[in-house]
This record gives structure tokens, C-alpha cells and sequence, in this order.
């Protein structure tokens, strides 16, 4: 099986952030992003790396990116290592399929999610008060129903922490009205050519989220894009609303980690290789259905 990387240390590059599962290094006027096999649950890292995760999230954001650049320009340079700086180049085992050199845009900060079905925090949210991020909702939704049209529910962007609901008045305020009209334009545009792709490929596109940054003056699509650590995939085969549904991401961590009543505060326990072993299958099944690619062949 392939190595597990939940860590990456490059001496002499210089570190721009290291995240839950990205580690960001610095090359003056772009960007090296690394995905490693780290996976957070409930906020907190987990000490067990899942093989192939970070290979995944690089390669679906590629052949996303690439899907939706003529709906807007995005942060690609190369993911292809022998296109890297000579100053990577001892680092190319590590690097290869894993990572992306990137154009340093200035980050919007609004996490912006879109819903095409009702499910998860939204789901929660509608049946308390019939509505989310303000949205009024129609009555009488079942859980995993599919939304009468995509509904834009932004969030704060969070580096540590929860990130918080907010309405169009708060986000506006955030962020300018011009720009989070931009933004959720765009949002939902994405979601509905991604979800027509997705769905000839037998995948249900519950919902995701999209950062964005502003780069030479626009703004463009940045960080990853609708892989299973972003978006909620379901497979049309096994959809029935009404009911949870099964999913191509961590869900199934979640559903162990609640099972064994861990207090969701660190440390988190390492989790067994049953968990690992199921977790990296529905990782590397969601890319192959998407991009008829077996990565785990490699």
C-alpha cells in the first residue's frame, strides 16, 4: 500500500500555513500546496493518516479546476512535479500526486456553501426553525430531500475552530455586497455544472463549498474543489430520501468515533485499520467514479 503522509517538513522552503490537512509553503510569489493523509473529525486532527487521502484531494481539485475554468479563472499553475522548482526536486517522492504549485491570491474570507439537497447542519437548522442562513425553506422537506433550486448558506472562515452560520445582511457586511453577490453567483454556477457532470457518473452532489481570492484584480477560485472533504457525495444508486444517506468522505470516521463515545476533545484515539482501510476505499471509489481513473493502480 502507499506510504502515509501526515506530515511534510521541506528544509529551506519556507512554511506559509499549515492547516488540518494542508500544509502551505512559500515560493515568493506563489504558493506549493501539499495534501496530506491527515483527517480531521470534529475539528480535531486525528493521529491516523488515511492511505491515498491527500492524492485524492489533489487529483479531484485538478480535474475540477480544470472542468470549471471557463466559469471562473482558478489558482492552478501545475500539479505536475516535473514542472516544480529545482528547489523541489529533492522533494519530488513526497510531492508527486500530491500537490500543487498555486498563484498567491489574497483569500476571501467566507466559507461558501451551497446546498442542493437538505441534509446535515442544514437539516438540523430547517427543523428547528424552518429556514437557514435566513433562506426560508417550503414545508414539509424529509431529511436527503433534494432543494427546489440551490440555496448559497456562507459560513465565517474559520482557521481555528467552528466556522459560524451567517445571513446575506452579515455576509455582505463581511465581505461588500458587489463581492458576495459575485461569489454566490459563481458558487451556485459551479455546483450546477459539477452536480449535471457528476450525476452521468452515478454521484449526487448534496452539497459543497468553494473558497475563493482575489488575484491581479479578480476574483478566482482557490483551495480545493469538490473533493470528499468539501462536498457531500452520494450515490444515485443508493439514494432514498427521508433518511441519512451514505457517503463518499469521513462520515463513516464520524459514525466510529461517536460509537465509541469519544469526547470529541483532543487527543483523538488512532483508529483501527478496519475504519482506515473502509475510509480509503470510499476516498479512491468517488475519484474513480468521477474521473474513470483507478489511483490506487498507481
Amino acid at each position: 500500500m502507499i506510504n502515509v503522509i501526515t506530515e511534510t517538513k521541506l528544509a529551506n522552503i519556507k512554511p506559509f500555513s499549515i492547516g488540518k490537512v494542508r500544509d502551505i509553503y512559500d515560493l515568493d510569489e506563489r504558493l506549493l500546496f501539499i495534501a496530506t493523509d491527515r483527517l480531521s473529525a470534529f475539528d480535531v486532527v486525528l493521529p491516523t493518516g488515511i492511505p491515498y487521502k491527500g492524492k485524492v484531494l489533489t487529483a479531484l481539485s485538478v480535474f475540477w479546476f480544470n472542468l470549471t475554468k471557463d466559469i471562473i479563472d482558478n489558482h492552478l499553475i501545475t500539479a505536475d512535479v516535473n514542472e516544480f522548482p529545482k528547489e523541489l526536486e529533492p522533494y519530488k517522492e513526497i510531492l508527486d500526486g500530491r500537490s500543487m504549485i498555486v498563484k498567491k491570491a489574497k483569500r476571501i474570507d467566507l466559507e461558501c456553501v451551497v446546498r442542493a439537497y437538505i441534509s446535515g447542519s442544514a437539516w438540523k437548522a430547517y427543523k428547528e426553525k424552518g429556514s437557514i442562513c435566513g433562506i426560508k425553506l417550503p414545508s414539509g422537506l424529509k431529511e436527503s430531500d433534494k432543494l427546489p433550486e440551490p440555496i448559497f448558506t456562507p459560513t465565517s472562515k474559520s482557521d481555528t475552530g467552528h466556522d459560524v452560520e451567517l445571513d446575506y445582511f452579515q455576509a455582505e457586511n463581511l465581505i461588500g455586497k458587489e463581492l458576495f453577490n459575485e461569489v454566490k453567483e459563481k458558487s451556485i454556477q459551479i455546483l450546477l455544472t459539477a452536480s449535471k457532470y457528476a450525476e452521468s457518473k452515478g454521484i449526487i452532489i448534496a452539497d459543497t463549498k468553494f473558497e475563493f481570492g482575489i488575484y491581479d484584480g479578480k476574483v478566482i477560485l482557490i483551495d480545493e474543489v469538490l473533493t470528499p472533504d468539501s462536498s457531500r457525495f452520494w450515490s444515485i444508486d443508493d439514494y432514498e430520501p427521508g433518511r441519512s444517506q451514505k457517503s463518499f468522505d469521513k462520515q463513516y470516521v464520524r459514525d466510529y468515533l461517536e460509537e465509541i463515545k469519544w469526547d470529541k476533545k483532543p487527543p483523538a484515539p488512532e483508529l483501527p485499520d478496519f475504519v482506515v482501510k473502509k475510509t480509503s476505499e470510499k476516498y479512491l471509489e468517488a475519484h474513480r467514479r468521477l474521473t474513470g481513473i483507478s489511483l490506487d493502480k498507481f
